[in-house]
This record gives C-alpha cells, sequence and structure tokens, in this order.
C-alpha cells in the first residue's frame, strides 16, 4: 500500500517566497514612481536650456542626479529591476539631458561613471541628444544666428561617428542601432538645413554690399 507523500515545509517555503515578493513588489512600485520622477526633471531641464536658462537647466540636474543615487540605492538588492526597461530609459533621459547641457555650455561631456548610468543608457542618451541639437540649430538659424551652428554640427558629427564605432549585439548595446539609424538622419536633415540657411545669409550679405556700391 501506498504511503500518503506530504510536503511538511512547503508552507514555510510559500511564506518566504511571498515575503520576498512583497519587498520586490514594494521596490518595484517606488522605482516606477522616481523613474517617472527623473524623466520629468529631465524634460524640464531640457525645456529651460533651449531657452537659455542654463542656471535652472542645471539646478533640475543635480535634483535629477539625486534621484539617480537614490534609484541605484534602492534597487541594489534587486538587479533586475534596476536593468527594467523603465528605469534604465529613465537613466537614458538623464544622460541625454546632462549631455546636452554640456555641449550646450560648450563643457566637456560627463562620463558614464560621473553620472551613475550603464554604459548602454549613456550611449543611447547621447544619441538622443543629437536630436536636441538639431532643434538648438534650428532656433538659431531662425533667429538668424548661424555663427555656432557650425561647431554644434560638428558635436553631433562627433557623437555619429563614435556610436557607428560600437558595433556589438543589441541586447549588449540596449538597441543602439536603432538610435545610430535616428541620428544620422537627424544629421543629413539638420546639415541641409544648415547649408540652405548659410548660403541665404552669404546671399543677402552679397545683395547688400552690391546695393552699397550702386547707392
Amino acid at each position: 500500500m501506498q504511503e500518503d507523500m506530504t510536503v511538511d515545509n512547503l508552507n514555510a517555503i510559500a511564506d518566504k517566497i511571498r515575503a520576498n515578493f512583497i519587498v520586490k513588489n514594494e521596490a518595484r512600485d517606488k522605482a516606477l514612481l522616481m523613474s517617472r520622477e527623473l524623466v520629468r526633471l529631465c524634460a524640464n531641464s531640457i525645456r529651460s536650456m533651449h531657452r537659455s536658462e542654463h542656471a535652472q537647466a542645471a539646478s533640475l540636474l543635480a535634483d535629477a542626479q539625486r534621484h539617480v543615487a537614490q534609484l541605484r540605492s534602492d534597487l541594489s538588492g534587486h538587479p533586475d529591476l534596476y536593468h527594467a526597461g523603465y528605469v534604465q530609459e529613465a537613466l537614458k533621459e538623464y544622460a541625454e539631458a546632462s549631455a546636452l547641457l554640456a555641449l550646450v555650455r560648450r563643457e566637456a561631456l560627463p562620463e558614464p561613471v560621473e553620472l551613475g548610468v550603464e554604459d548602454a543608457a549613456y550611449l543611447n542618451g547621447l544619441g538622443e541628444a543629437v536630436g536636441e541639437l538639431r532643434r538648438f540649430i534650428l532656433d538659431r538659424i531662425r533667429q538668424g544666428q548661424t555663427e555656432r551652428c557650425e561647431d554644434v554640427l560638428q558635436n553631433m558629427d562627433d557623437i555619429y561617428c563614435l556610436l557607428l564605432t560600437m558595433d556589438f549585439p543589441d541586447a549588449i548595446t540596449g538597441n543602439l542601432r536603432r538610435t545610430t539609424d535616428m541620428v544620422r538622419s537627424v544629421m543629413e536633415k539638420t546639415r541641409g538645413d544648415l547649408t540652405f540657411a548659410v548660403r541665404q545669409r552669404d546671399l543677402e550679405s552679397s545683395l547688400e554690399r552690391l546695393e552699397s556700391r550702386i547707392q
């Protein structure tokens, strides 16, 4: 006769797993809120940069830096949550805003370890910053201030060339190929827009000189 098989410690195992899940779920909920706040701070910082409010942009990024440090601390025991998409996306936004401020201020770019972000998030953020640099150039073109645009375009080209050298699987780089393709498209459009604007400016200058001679 076969005896009934029982597992005496099954309930104890379940209780431990349930307790672990409660802790992880709380950490996840907190990380979601903090990631959203981090994205908001970075978006507002970028908005301030485009308004030439650099001090305000830097202040918002300082607040964002504290959120990054808190995220890393809170999720130190949950690497799976730290590498989740919503967290890495927020860190990418922070890298983008930080790189953009440095480029706009003509300062050295911050390094990934300085920002506290992973390499993949940093590179993708750097690529996303190119889109904001295009907006910077277009704003200057509309204002008739094309002097700095060539330098900014060179920054964009330098970033693109860097991203091209990162020939690794998307699983490692966080789909960097897609970002690189976007950067190439933005570069081509911006170069065309700037070339047209500079030629238009030169033509207008030539016409003004010609008119002054005639008069």
